[in-house]
């Protein structure tokens, strides 16, 4: 009898992969490996926060409006403390910027390389529904000097700068999918060992695909373009998807291809997702697997940013669906009525 199928491997845990990918960086130091490290322990803290929340009263709206505009939940607070002890105790981080704090925040850490621009928990209106929600979370490297506090400047970098991105899906099981500029791969967590494992190496979007996902209770808002392409969508027998959490969206799509969209609409003509939350950082994850995402005209990731909480159009997803997108647009970009970007 072979002894080693009574004990077969578990497989490459995440710190292992990333020291094996270490090199791939090109300040393979240590700290980004580091940082990543960092990110992952906040997400196994949150995923058992989130895990139990129906048992110890953390479900729920926690009073108040974030600088957002939106109720805060409970989880919301929770998953923000988190990840920003986390990365103010990791040392790597001089400059946190969070979807739910109106300023940049600063960690204390004058000589940490790195700026981290994070949406705590994604798709908070469906926690107490148990429907699937995430983390989402982007690196940049600092651009002032080191030795003192994080900058605006630090902050406001276009999405082509991010030398890592990545998301936490907390669903079915937990994933964190990240990237690093080679690739993107996915890893499970393993509650019972602690540990999350490479699950889906070498992730790929499809060049096409047959989902469109978008919230079509608006539809009444929607642009004249908008609306001919979702109309398209239907005449190609497409089938719509739509969770209302982004990362739960944006993972379907990116496993089996299609194309998410949040247009310009009458009612918000700059888009509702925000640059350097949401829509950079998934951008570099699509385009990484193979995809494409933009806002209808140009590329996300050179959109230059003029605040921490700019929004932008977005359409992300397989790269023919998306061109297919930017071709409808074409004509509304060219008008001169069309929202401003």
């Amino acid at each position: 009898m072979d002894h080693n199928k009574l004990a077969l491997p578990v497989g490459t845990t995440l710190d292992r992969f990333i020291m094996r990918k270490q090199e791939d960086f090109p300040y393979a130091t240590g700290e980004l490996s580091q940082l990543l490290r960092d990110i992952a322990l906040a997400a196994k803290i949150v995923n058992r926060e989130i895990n139990r929340s129906g048992l110890i009263d953390i479900a729920g709206a926690y009073g108040n409006r974030n600088v957002q505009g939106e109720d805060v939940q409970k989880l919301d607070v929770i998953a923000n403390i988190r990840f920003i002890r986390a990365l103010r105790n990791g040392g790597e981080v001089c400059t946190i910027i969070s979807e739910e704090e109106q300023e940049m925040i600063q960690t204390g850490n004058h000589q940490g390389k790195y700026v981290v621009a994070i949406d705590p928990l994604d798709g908070s209106s469906n926690i107490d529904v148990n429907v699937s929600i995430g983390t989402i979370f982007s690196i940049y490297r600092r651009v002032s000097p080191t030795g003192s506090e994080g900058t605006e400047q630090d902050c406001l970098q276009p999405g082509t700068h991010q030398v890592a991105a990545g998301y936490v899906i907390y669903g079915s099981s937990t994933m964190l999918v990240y990237t690093t500029g080679n690739g993107v791969n996915g890893f499970t967590y393993e509650p019972s060992l602690g540990e999350f494992f490479l699950s889906h190496p070498n992730i790929t979007i499809p060049k096409t695909g047959s989902i469109y996902s978008i919230n079509e209770g608006i539809s009444e808002s929607f642009t004249p373009a908008t609306a001919a392409f979702v109309k398209h969508c239907k005449d190609q027998n497409y089938s719509a998807r739509y969770i209302g959490s982004l990362v739960a969206d944006f993972h379907r799509n990116l496993l089996k291809g299609g194309i998410y969209m949040y247009p310009a609409t009458k009612k918000s003509p700059e888009g509702k997702l925000r640059l350097m939350y949401e829509c950079n950082t998934l951008a570099f994850i699509v385009e990484q697997a193979g995809g494409k995402s933009s806002n209808g005209q140009i590329r996300t990731m050179e959109i230059e940013p003029k605040g921490l909480h700019d929004r932008c159009p977005f359409f992300i997803g397989s790269t023919e669906l998306v061109e297919k997108a930017e071709e409808f647009m074409a004509s509304e970009f060219s008008n001169s009525s069309a929202p401003a970007v």
